[in-house]
């Protein structure tokens, strides 16, 4: 009897991590593809750039921008609705956060504006995330769908390994936003402050020389006060 035991109880362990092993190979297709976005790119001087974005009815879109290389590190920003309305504008600016909610069904439009600058580029990082749309579809069916196992050595029921799952995913995926976000500000940071190196050197260098000038002229001009080329006769 303790032997059949055993061997029952092993075969229901293997069967309840089985069934968990099969719902995680599952969570992929039931939490649905991201439609987080994000884009680094370099906008030519005088130029203006576009960018497309898909929303569907009723959901939550944020873009947040950042200028993180070129002269100034400031671009003109808009935001245009699927009917064509100015949502935001911006005019030079170097960073922003924006949120669009509720969201129309249609394609957003933001656009990267350059042409005041007619000599410098700039290199522009941007982040969509989009929320609240498209991205569970089918989830609750497959979920539903799995039957719970009796007897579950685990005492999980199928509801709280969902929820668990869902939680860990939604922290991941704000984890892996902000790590994005800091990586572009870690970038500009590093930028600018190569480009206030490259000013330094080149101002100290300018200083140097105009000192090593200045102080030939000077023992150049008291050497020629103490000059008397006069002939003395005595």
């Amino acid at each position: 009897m303790g032997l059949s035991w055993r061997k029952g109880g092993y075969r229901g362990g293997l069967f309840v991590l089985a069934v968990v092993f099969g719902w995680c190979l599952g969570s992929v297709r039931c939490f649905g593809q991201s439609q987080d976005s994000e884009f680094t790119f370099l906008l030519q001087a005088g130029k203006s750039e576009c960018f497309f974005q898909t929303a569907a009815k009723n959901g939550t879109m944020e873009v947040e921008y950042q200028v993180i290389a070129g002269a100034g590190m400031d671009v003109d920003f808009t935001i245009i609705s699927p009917t064509n309305i100015r949502l935001i504008i911006e005019s030079r600016r170097s960073d922003g956060v924006h949120v669009v909610e509720p969201t129309e069904e249609g394609d957003y439009q933001i656009c990267f504006d350059n042409s005041f600058s007619r000599f410098s580029e700039k290199m522009v990082f941007f982040e969509i995330i989009i929320e609240g749309q498209g991205g569970d579809v089918g989830g609750d069916e497959e979920w539903a769908g799995l039957e719970e196992p009796d007897g579950s050595l685990l005492e999980y029921k199928l509801e709280d390994i969902r929820e668990s799952m869902e939680s860990l995913h939604r922290r991941l995926e704000r984890s892996r936003q902000m790590q994005t976000v800091l990586r572009a500000f870690e970038a500009r940071d590093r930028n600018l402050l190569e480009d206030n190196l490259w000013r330094v050197s080149f101002w100290s260098c300018a200083s140097v020389l105009v000192m090593l000038c200045v102080a030939f002229t000077q023992v150049y001009t008291v050497r020629k006060l103490f000059d008397d080329r006069r002939r003395v006769y005595t």
